[in-house]
């Protein structure tokens, strides 16, 4: 696939049901949330605590109605307090995601940045993923393409990115085949989900 996000070869796995579309869709799409002790509707990004999950869709848009239409009350079976801003606070929780995984992609020879070379991983053929930062000159940015079959992210500031590589700002970044890279993918698609509303634009607040 190219800009779009994801890769086509991903296996969908398991399903769950949005609690606010009613869409019944694979797990890598969707965040899930728990009742904490306190009864406290928490984000499990993660999916690992415990406890029964209730999932939805990874959209603003869908996230704000829920809490409109108090549907996690009702998922829940039992009254649940929110946080405030909460489509912020998941988007700022899978920002961090996914610079943490970039960076561990780069720490494990997976990830590249620069452009000079991100277009010597694209011409070798060794790029998987094309990164480009959401406020990088479009000028700049036309001159690298998404690898064939492969994955576009454009949706991280250059301050984020740079975060992932050490530095004060990024803009062209790539990475290559494995594990990391793959899950840098499936985190961005969520993340995709709470900030871009029309395939490009990057909604900026709360990052």
């Amino acid at each position: 696939m190219g800009r779009g996000g994801q890769s086509k070869d991903r296996e969908d796995g398991p399903e769950r049901k949005c609690i606010a579309t009613g869409e019944v869709q694979p797990k890598f799409g969707l965040i899930r949330f728990v009742v904490g002790p306190e009864a406290q509707m928490v984000p499990d990004l993660a999916g690992k605590l415990p406890g029964r999950g209730v999932w939805i869709a990874s959209d603003r848009a869908v996230i704000e109605k829920a809490v409109a239409k108090n549907l996690f009350t009702r998922a829940a079976k039992q009254p649940v307090q929110l946080p405030d801003d909460l489509p912020d606070l998941i988007e700022s929780m899978l920002v961090r995601r996914v610079v943490d995984l970039i960076s561990l992609s780069r720490k494990g020879g997976y990830a590249i940045a620069g452009y000079e070379k991100v277009k010597d991983w694209l011409m070798k053929e060794e790029a998987t993923v094309l990164i480009q930062a959401s406020d990088g000159s479009e000028r700049g940015k036309s001159k690298l393409s998404t690898p064939y079959g492969g994955s576009f992210i454009g949706w991280l500031t250059a301050d984020e990115l740079g975060r992932a590589f050490g530095r004060q700002t990024t803009i062209h970044a790539a990475l290559g085949a494995g594990a990391l890279p793959k899950r840098v993918v499936e985190e961005a698609a969520r993340l995709k989900g709470l900030r871009v509303s029309d395939g490009e634009k990057t909604r900026r607040k709360g990052s």
